[in-house]
C-alpha cells in the first residue's frame, strides 16, 4: 500500500467522488451529436488549454522511468519533438480544422476521398486512440497503491476512467480535465518543494548523478533519440488535437490554444524531468524504475502531501484515458457503426458512441495486458499509424496535391502494412534492444513507403488537371 494514513486515502476517495459527481449530474442527459462529440463547438481558450494540456501527458510513469535511466535526454526525446509537432499543428492545421466544421478525421477523409479511405482512416484512428499505454500506467499505479495484482487493477482503472464521461461526452471530459489540470501541476509542485527543501538544488543533483545523465543522448545511440522526432509527427494526425480544434469556439481560439499549451507542456516537462533526476540521485538501486515517481514520493513526502501527489498522478493519467477513450469511442460510434449502417439520422450517433466507449475500454485493457510496456506501446502504435495517416490527412485539409481515392487508399494501407511487417520482423539484440530489417526503424520504412506511393499519385493528379485545362 502506498500509505497507511487515512488522510491520504481520504484524498483519493475525494477525487473519485468528484468524478462520480460529474457522472451523476449528467447521467440523464440526451445531448445532440454536436453537443456530445464536440461540446457544441463552444470551447473557450482557457478550457481548450486545460483539456489539451492534461490530455497529452498521461505517460507519467514512462517519463519517470526514462529520466531515471537516461537523465535529461528525456526532455529531448519526449519533450522537444512533441513541441515541434504541436507547433506545426497550430501553424498548418488548427485554424483550417475549425473552419471545416467537421466532427472527426474520418469526416475529412470522406469529404476528400470517399467512403473507403474514411473507413480505413477510422480504423487507424481507433487503434491509435485506444488508450492502452495509459490504462497500463493507471493499472500499475493502482497495483502500487493497493498491492493487488496487475490484471484487476488494469480493469478497475479502465472502468474508473470512462464511466463519468458516458453521459456528458466531451463536455464531461473537459470539465474533469479542468480539475485534473490543477491536480497534475499541484502534485509535482508539492513534490519539488519538499525535494528542494530537504536536499537542495542543482548542486545536489550534479554530485549524485552519473555524468551520462547530463548528456543529450543519455548513453543511447543517435538513432534511438532521432526516431522519436519522426514518431512525434503523429501529433499532426493526433485525433485529440483535431477534436479540440473542431470543438473550439472559433479558429483563433483553436490556434492560440495549441500555442499556449506548448508553454504549459514545457513547464510540466521541466518539473517531471527534475523529479526524475532526484529519483535517480536518491534511489540509485531502485529495482523497477517505472515506479520512480511513486517510490520517490513515498520516501520524501509526509501524509496529506503524499496523498495529494498520488491524486495528482492519478489525475494526470486518467485525464488522458478519458480523452483518448472518448475519441476512440466517437470513432467507433460515428465513423464506423453509423457510417457502415448508412444511417442519416445523427440522433443515433450519441447512442453508438456510448456503446463504443465500453468496447474501447475492453480493447485498451486487452492490448495493455498483451504488451506490458508503456514505451513499447507508444513506439509501436506511433510507428504503425502515423505513416498511413500523415500525408492523406494533411493533403486533404490543405487541399493541394490531393490524389484520387484509389491512390489514397493504397497510400494508407501499404505504409501501414510495411510498418507492421517491420514491427513483427524485429529481433532482439543481446542487450535487449530491438533489431529491425536493414537496421531501419519501422516508422522510417512506413514513411518511405508513403512517399513512394504519394509522389507518383501527385504527378498523375497534376497531369490529369493539366489535361482537363
Amino acid at each position: 500500500m502506498f500509505s497507511t494514513s487515512l488522510l491520504d486515502w481520504g484524498l483519493v476517495a475525494l477525487y473519485v467522488g468528484a468524478l462520480a459527481f460529474v457522472w451523476w449530474r449528467r447521467r440523464g442527459e440526451r445531448p445532440t451529436a454536436v453537443d456530445y462529440l464536440v461540446a457544441g463547438r463552444r470551447l473557450t481558450l482557457p478550457a481548450l488549454v486545460m483539456t489539451l494540456v492534461s490530455t497529452w501527458y498521461g505517460g507519467i510513469l514512462g517519463i519517470g522511468e526514462y529520466t531515471w535511466r537516461f537523465g535529461v535526454s528525456n526532455w529531448l526525446v519526449f519533450g522537444v519533438p512533441y513541441y515541434a509537432g504541436a507547433l506545426l499543428f497550430a501553424w498548418l492545421f488548427a485554424r483550417r480544422a475549425r473552419e471545416a466544421k467537421l466532427y472527426t478525421i474520418p469526416d475529412l477523409l470522406e469529404r476528400r476521398y470517399g467512403r473507403a479511405p474514411a473507413l480505413v482512416g477510422a480504423l487507424a484512428v481507433f487503434v491509435t486512440s485506444a488508450p492502452a499505454a495509459y490504462v497500463l500506467i493507471l493499472g500499475t499505479l493502482f497495483a502500487t497503491m493497493t498491492g493487488w495484482p496487475l490484471v484487476p487493477c488494469v480493469l478497475a482503472g479502465t472502468v474508473l476512467s470512462i464511466f463519468y464521461i458516458h453521459g456528458g461526452g466531451l463536455r464531461a471530459v473537459v470539465r474533469t480535465d479542468e480539475l485534473q489540470f490543477v491536480l497534475m501541476f499541484g502534485g509535482f509542485i508539492v513534490l519539488l518543494a519538499f525535494l528542494f527543501a530537504q536536499h537542495g538544488g542543482i548542486g545536489f543533483l550534479r554530485a549524485h548523478l552519473p555524468t551520462s545523465h547530463w548528456t543529450w543522448h543519455g548513453g543511447n545511440g543517435p538513432q534511438a533519440v532521432l526516431v522519436w522526432y519522426f514518431i512525434a509527427l503523429g501529433t499532426l494526425v493526433d485525433p485529440a488535437f483535431w477534436q479540440r480544434a473542431f470543438a473550439a469556439r472559433d479558429p483563433a481560439v483553436a490556434r492560440r490554444g495549441v500555442l499556449i499549451s506548448v508553454l504549459f507542456w514545457l513547464a510540466f516537462d521541466l518539473m517531471t524531468t527534475t523529479a526524475g533526476l532526484y529519483a535517480r540521485a536518491l534511489l540509485p538501486g531502485l529495482e523497477d524504475p517505472v515506479l520512480a515517481f511513486p517510490a520517490l514520493a513515498q520516501q520524501v513526502l509526509p501524509p496529506v502531501a503524499l496523498g495529494f501527489f498520488f491524486v495528482g498522478m492519478l489525475a494526470t493519467v486518467m485525464s488522458t484515458i478519458d480523452s483518448y477513450g472518448f475519441v476512440a469511442a466517437a470513432t467507433l460510434g460515428r465513423d464506423i457503426f453509423w457510417r457502415l449502417r448508412g444511417d442519416l439520422d445523427e440522433t443515433r450517433v450519441t447512442t453508438y458512441t456510448r456503446a463504443g466507449l465500453w468496447v474501447t475500454g475492453v480493447f485498451a485493457a486487452l492490448l495493455a495486458l498483451s504488451r506490458q510496456s508503456v514505451i513499447g506501446l507508444w513506439h509501436d502504435l506511433g510507428s504503425l499509424v502515423t505513416p498511413g495517416l500523415l500525408l492523406p490527412v494533411g493533403v486533404a485539409l490543405i487541399g493541394r496535391g490531393v490524389a484520387g481515392p484509389r491512390w489514397t487508399l493504397a497510400a494508407m494501407l501499404i505504409p501501414t502494412a510495411v510498418s507492421a511487417f517491420w514491427i513483427f520482423a524485429r529481433a532482439q539484440a543481446p542487450d535487449g534492444s530491438s533489431l529491425y530489417p536493414f537496421h531501419a526503424e519501422p516508422i522510417y520504412a512506413g514513411l518511405g513507403a508513403s512517399l513512394t506511393i504519394y509522389v507518383p499519385a501527385w504527378l498523375v493528379a497534376a497531369a490529369r488537371r493539366r489535361a482537363a485545362g
